[in-house]
């Protein structure tokens, strides 16, 4: 099995969000990948630029910060022609890795745009080296620049940044310092495509925390009546607990919930709304034990939700 590091490099409409295709927000343009072993040695390379079909003008950041011309667009290759060859580079057997989760959510974004059959497994597990950098030299909840993590890893400037080709060259790179057990139990998931069923529905358990990604649901009041949704259990034996704190909206997407197992402690629960396709949604629950601090500021959140309901309250009142 090999490793496929790879980045994007992608434009979006030059004229502002109303001219922006409701089915393609970014178009590719230029895809960079290493092929790494098992060992994380590489041992092939790919790179392809891509002539647009949807957005020919570059938008001016895109313009900046790639440092790519239109006129070097225009000699590219079309999507489909490149999508097919970097699957074909990719073979059926890989783990993908990328600077965190958004390049394969806009590679399959693509692929269905362009009409191509997307291959890859459901559900589709891969390596964020941009999470794991953080795991490895930070505090693990950072999420940090490409630019930082070569910086601080004091990894040698070959290459200039924001291109595909050298962007996937420096995050193999920075994955290759990283030790191989922390890559193997820190594995993240991809949410472009989500579980359709309760049999789909993914139960992932990690050293030091449990996540749930449900089914697709009409909306939140009905996600939040699922029992599976709302339901809190001890990390370490698994037993189901009794809310201290139950779950309360941090924001219209982010609910919190704080419960106690007598053996082992404090057990604190985040659980985030996700628009799916078409109407609906789908819940993403991370549940993590925690200390008396960590308890605390659960409480404070809440308590600081209380108020500003109350104040709103008070100003509609006025």
């Amino acid at each position: 099995m090999n490793y496929i590091v790879f980045d994007l490099e992608w434009n979006q409409s030059p004229d502002g969000k109303e001219a922006e295709h409701p089915l393609l927000p970014f178009e590719i343009i230029e895809i960079g990948a290493q092929k790494l072993d098992e060992q994380l040695v590489p041992v092939d390379a790919f790179h392809a630029i891509i002539k647009p079909t949807i957005y020919r003008k570059l938008h001016p950041c895109t313009r900046e910060v790639i440092g790519i011309t239109e006129k070097e667009l225009k000699q590219g290759k079309p999507f489909d022609e490149v999508g097919r060859d970097f699957l074909n580079f990719c073979g059926k057997e890989c783990t993908f890795a990328t600077w965190g989760p958004m390049d394969l959510t806009e590679l399959q974004r693509n692929l269905y745009f362009f009409q191509l059959d997307n291959p890859l497994p459901f559900p589709l597990f891969y390596c964020d080296v941009q999470k794991l950098f953080s795991l490895a030299f930070e505090d693990g909840k950072t999420r940090r620049s490409l630019e930082h993590a070569v910086e601080v890893l004091e990894l040698p400037l070959t290459e200039t940044f924001h291109r595909a080709d050298h962007d996937a060259l420096y995050t193999a790179r920075i994955l290759k310092l990283i030790q191989p057990e922390l890559i193997k139990s820190h594995f993240s998931v991809d949410y472009y495509r989500t579980p359709n069923s309760k049999k789909e529905e993914l139960h992932l358990h990690y050293p030091d925390y449990y996540k749930y990604v449900s089914r697709k649901f009409t909306g939140r009041e009905e996600a939040m009546a699922d029992k599976t949704v709302t339901a809190l259990r001890c990390n370490v034996c698994g037993r189901a607990l009794r809310k201290k704190i139950r779950w309360f909206s941090g924001n219209n997407r982010v609910f919190y919930a704080l419960a106690e197992c007598p053996e082992h402690g404090y057990v604190k629960g985040k659980l985030r709304m996700k628009k799916s396709d078409g109407n609906t949604v789908f819940v993403v629950k991370t549940v993590k034990m925690t200390d008396a601090a960590g308890a605390d500021k659960i409480r404070g959140i809440q308590e600081e939700m209380r108020k500003k309901r109350k104040e709103r309250a008070e100003r509609s009142e006025n």
